[in-house]
């Protein structure tokens, strides 16, 4: 183990003398100044000290590869690189997730709460609780989603809500994403690669599996369909291939057995959104949105939108369709207002936070702005309306010309910023080129919210600086990614003060093909065929198609919300190079028959059939290089069969 973690605390107590930032961090592993491991890692420890660095490293680079052949990458630098995955997971006691989970619900509660009054009659601002011109003056509240409640009036169907542990290890919230929250593709692949690698860490540890979040999404999406719909139609609406968040989306629209769609694919017709089909326009009940709120609907907001389709917003308005999240939810993203979120959940809930925020400074406020103006160099200054660390500004790292910069930009707008004091991140041990050694992290836990009850995927997404001593943990500026493993109490349950959670997954769901015990062999239910409502009225048609308009499809694609924090891709072989590229749907009746056929370029083929009682039966093969094969079948439901062959790279996927 020496050759593990040889240095290991010297390296933390230097990095931490020679910043001037407040306090040491709190390590996960290891009390200050102790080689006593935490008890959550005491099992974890022993499994790790028998594997030597070498082991380490290429178990390592076999994570690495298996991203890269998936297609599961970020641009860095403008270099294709696999997103990293650090094989050190982070293991997070019963106890100390009892809390966090408790947290994160409330939080949601609240915020569900004060977006469905702020679109509504504004009872906080009537009594003082925020100001009216911050809820006026922010980038993403928009008047038009005034008055639009789906039918279980639930707004936040996913939320992501960023947390650190401060220097004394307690959590904390960072900020809170409820627009169109990502980065649970990484959780899931993360789990999956670890259990294939490094199978031998789990068996002696109950670890929280994670892999029924599909399901539970499916179900909120579900319960979010307007009255009257007992069947539902639910598509996942992409910006393209071009997103970077693409490999996410097709991701989820697999797990969940739902359509994945572009705004192309969609048309407004009678108040009601419409599926394209050979046979006829299928109705769609259900949009899970990963395209943002601007370029959802041309009539609108940005005219120039090739991303969305005219007449959404309108029949949302009518009832007849369920947009999730909830355009507008944006406003509660805003970080100024995120200073608020403590005295809205006094105000809506009655209850004392249970997670605190970060002290921040409002700089709006004369007396709050002449402070950081005068300690610049000391803090860390944020854009109200940044995302993936973008525009943030950590003092103590700036240089005199970037703050001199910032110092004109915060006079000129001080609604734009917040400060906060730079909060030591808790350190992990990370594996780097020196061994393993404490790296800065965060988490992002993703709760669903179907109406009824909140559920919190069990840890979420921890990230990662991978450069020594630094804050920010964006993949695009150099992080990585960890596993990360809530443990559950001896009886397998966990103490979450009333908060239903279940322990592990069901046995038979969406879910298993992610879970920790997953049978290699298990495979989502098939989607069921929905028949075609007859076309009684010509479509609304997109925006003209012109010969600018690729160029400017994939310029909106690339500036959409994307990967958390960084590119995330699915390598393509899209249509228009050297190749044509269909699509042919034949639905039938409820529990009938529905084919696919999709031919792409240099021989991409894809055919799905659906029965009401047949199996579930995937084929791959890829004839263009080094062969592989895949075999894939199950009875026990509806049935669906993929054949995908490539004959042009020697892949298919």
């Amino acid at each position: 183990m020496a050759t593990l973690f040889d240095g290991y605390a010297t390296a933390g107590t230097a990095r931490a003398g020679r910043q001037r930032r407040s306090g040491q961090p709190w390590d996960e592993m290891f009390p200050d100044g102790e080689t006593e491991v935490r008890e959550p890692y005491r099992e974890l420890y022993p499994a790790l000290a028998r594997l030597s660095q070498e082991e380490l490293r290429g178990r390592t680079d076999a994570l690495a590869s298996s991203y890269l052949a998936q297609g599961v990458t970020f641009d860095f630098a403008g270099e294709e690189r696999p997103f990293p995955l650090d094989v050190v997971p982070r293991v997070i006691s019963a106890t100390d997730w009892a809390r966090a989970e408790a947290g994160v619900a409330q939080r949601v509660r609240a915020l569900e709460r004060f977006l469905a009054d702020v679109y509504g009659p504004q009872l906080a601002v009537r009594d003082g609780v925020i100001p009216a011109g911050l809820v006026s003056s922010s980038t993403h509240f928009h008047r038009q989603a005034a008055g639009i409640v789906g039918a279980n009036g639930v707004r936040i169907h996913v939320a992501g809500i960023d947390l650190i542990r401060d220097e004394r290890g307690d959590w904390r919230v960072l900020e809170d994403n409820v627009r169109v929250p990502s980065g649970v593709s990484y959780v899931i692949s993360n789990r999956r690669m670890m259990a294939q690698t490094l199978p031998e860490l789990f068996t002696s540890m109950r670890v929280r599996p994670v892999g029924d979040y599909p399901n539970k999404l499916l179900r909120a999406l579900r319960a979010s369909a307007p009255e009257g719909i007992e069947d539902p139609t639910i598509v996942v609406l992409t910006p393209g291939v071009h997103n970077s968040a693409y490999y996410e989306h097709t991701l989820l629209a697999r797990l969940m057995g739902v359509e994945l769609v572009e705004g192309r694919d969609l048309f407004c017709s009678g108040g009601r959104v419409w599926m394209h089909t050979t046979a006829g326009p299928t109705r769609v009940d259900v949009i899970y949105r990963r395209v943002d709120d601007e370029f959802l609907d041309p009539q609108q907001f940005r005219p120039d939108s090739v991303l969305g389709a005219p007449g959404l917003m309108l029949a949302a308005r009518l009832g007849h369709v369920t947009i999730a999240n909830a355009v507008g939810n944006g406003v509660a993203d805003d970080k100024l207002v995120y200073t608020y979120v403590p005295d809205l959940i006094r105000y809506y809930l009655g209850e004392e936070p249970i997670l605190p925020n970060v002290d921040t400074w409002r700089l709006e406020e004369p007396d709050a702005l002449a402070e950081v103006l005068d300690r610049l160099d000391e803090l860390v200054v944020k854009p109200v309306d940044g995302s993936g660390g973008k525009g943030l500004v950590i003092g103590p790292d700036a240089s005199r010309s970037e703050l001199d910069e910032l110092r004109g930009r915060l006079l000129a707008d001080p609604r734009g910023w917040i400060a906060q004091p730079v909060v030591q991140l808790s350190t992990i041990p990370t594996l780097v080129e020196d061994g393993l050694r404490p790296r800065h992290a965060d988490l992002r836990p993703f709760a669903v919210n179907d109406g009824d009850e909140i559920w919190v995927l069990p840890g979420g997404l921890t990230r990662v600086a991978l450069p020594e001593g630094r804050l920010v943990v964006n993949s695009s500026q150099g992080g990585g990614s960890k596993d990360t493993w809530v443990l559950e109490t001896s009886a397998g349950t966990v103490d979450t003060g009333g908060l239903r959670v279940p322990a592990t997954a069901p046995a038979r769901n969406v879910g298993a093909l992610v879970s920790d015990q997953a049978s290699p062999n298990a495979q989502p239910e098939a989607p069921r065929a929905v028949a075609a409502e007859p076309h009684r009225s010509s479509p609304v048609t997109a925006s003209p198609q012109d010969e600018e308009a690729p160029v400017r499809q994939q310029q909106q694609q690339q500036q959409q919300t994307g990967g958390r924090g960084g590119a995330q891709r699915r390598l393509e072989t899209p249509a228009g190079r050297g190749g044509a590229q269909r699509r042919l749907e034949t639905p039938a009746g409820r529990g009938g028959a529905q084919r696919r056929l999709e031919t792409s370029g240099a021989g991409l083929e894809t055919l799905r059939s659906s029965t009401g009682g047949g199996g579930l039966e995937t084929l791959r093969s890829s004839t263009g290089g080094a062969g592989v094969e895949t075999l894939r079948s199950s009875t026990g439901g509806a049935g669906v069969e993929t054949l995908r062959s490539s004959t042009g790279g020697g892949a298919a996927c």
